[in-house]
């Protein structure tokens, strides 16, 4: 019995390392627009990997849902937003790069350099009206709800860092957060 009590005070002490601190939905005649704010630390093993030229990448993820009373939610739509942030030390210059699939492989990629890791990390951390589904996806008296998520892909890592990452919270970053698509007439 005290060990259960003692498991279940030690619970609420961990805090989540990352959070969304803004997160904003628009109907326009573009279609579903998401805007959002992370709010998050890189923990010092990452920030150190990151100095060392080891790129990180970070993953956002957006699922339009549509309620249904009779099963789980409907996915209607979605997408993912890659992001590679990488530092280069001869340099001094920081680069993310962004694409709809991982970085990894072939496809369209946009870059952006940076002067400091701030103004890098500011760019990971907003997503400005990011087009997740088109206004012809959407039913006009239908309830509708958007499941954001946002991570540290560790899965992209060289292999040496994807094993020591395993079970560590230093190689954690994750946020996420559920928000509902306000009806065409503002309800």
């Amino acid at each position: 019995m005290a060990a259960l009590l003692l498991l279940a005070a030690a619970a609420p002490a961990r805090a989540d390392n990352a959070e969304v601190t803004q997160l904003r939905l628009e109907r326009t005649e573009e279609g579903v627009l998401l805007s959002a704010s992370v709010s998050f630390e890189l923990p010092p093993a990452v920030e150190d990997a990151l100095l060392k030229g080891i790129p990180m990448f970070f993953v956002a993820d957006a699922s339009l849902l549509r309620d249904r009373w009779y099963w789980y939610d409907k996915h209607i739509a979605g997408g993912s937003r890659h992001m590679r942030l990488s530092y280069q030390p001869l340099t001094r210059r920081w680069r993310l790069q962004l694409s709809s699939q991982p970085i990894g492989n072939a496809g369209l990629t946009l870059g952006q350099s940076f002067d400091t890791q701030e103004e890098a990390l500011a760019a990971v951390r907003n997503v400005s009206r990011w087009k997740i589904a088109e206004l012809s996806d959407l039913e006009p008296d239908a309830k509708y709800s958007v499941d954001f998520r946002f991570r540290l892909d560790v899965s992209q890592l060289p292999r040496p860092f994807q094993i020591g990452a395993v079970g560590q919270s230093d190689w954690s970053i994750f946020a996420g957060r559920n928000q509902r698509l306000a009806l065409e007439n503002g309800r």
